[in-house]
């Protein structure tokens, strides 16, 4: 069976939440499953359908596999060595900056990091790795799945009347999103990175380097 087939399978069968859970979850550590256009395939559906009851359990399904998968992200960073540690201790603009805000404010780092591409996993891994206590950050997580599943649901119903709920349009607009958001967040990285430098300060909890400081542990 490939790809279409199965999103059209899924999309029309009973196994439709279940499936979202748990493709949500893995998606965590392994973020090449394509939940989230299954996930504005079936969303897109929902609203055209007028379902309330169908978007509730969309949201629902994604939030839960949502948390789930940050929760098993967050597990492996702090009790592996080997697994992850390229996610959580990477030089890319988003590693730095989840590590510089983690300890000072982990529901802003949990949340702006998920709608960056590869922000999840680099987030949640370096909120294990570097130590941040479970009770800080099950908030940002829920906050951010919370968040993250508006979100899809939003982009569901705006993409709806020109993806017709087709997979393969909908991963081509994924596609467009992700670089844009992308993006979006380098040049905000990087206007403000310079505006740091011309004032010659350093963010406050960060070294020079955009390391968090250790005391912030």
């Amino acid at each position: 069976m490939d790809l279409f087939a199965f999103f059209h399978t899924v999309l029309h069968s009973v196994w439709l939440l279940p499936v979202l859970v748990v493709l949500i979850a893995v998606d965590g550590p392994v973020p090449m499953l394509p939940s989230e256009t299954l996930l504005m395939s079936a969303a897109a559906a929902a609203f055209g359908a007028h379902s309330a009851v169908a978007v509730t359990g969309l949201f629902l399904a994604a939030f839960v596999g949502s948390v789930l998968g940050d929760l098993a992200v967050f597990g492996l960073g702090r009790s592996s060595n080997r697994i992850l540690p390229r996610a959580a201790h990477g030089d890319s603009g988003i590693a730095s900056w989840v590590r510089a805000n983690i300890f000072r404010r982990p529901v802003v780092a949990l949340v702006g990091a998920r709608f960056v591409p590869a922000g999840r996993l680099v987030s949640t891994a370096a909120a294990g790795r570097l130590g941040l206590p479970l009770r800080r950050f099950l908030p940002g997580s829920m906050l951010s799945s919370a968040a993250w599943a508006v979100y899809m649901l939003v982009v569901g119903l705006a993409l709806g009347p020109m993806t017709g709920g087709d997979p393969l349009r909908c991963i081509l607009a994924g596609g467009v999103m992700a670089v844009l958001t992308a993006g979006a967040f380098t040049i905000g990285t990087r206007i403000r990175d310079a505006a740091h430098r011309r004032r010659g300060t350093v963010v406050p909890g960060e070294t020079p380097s955009g390391e968090p400081a250790l005391a912030a542990r």
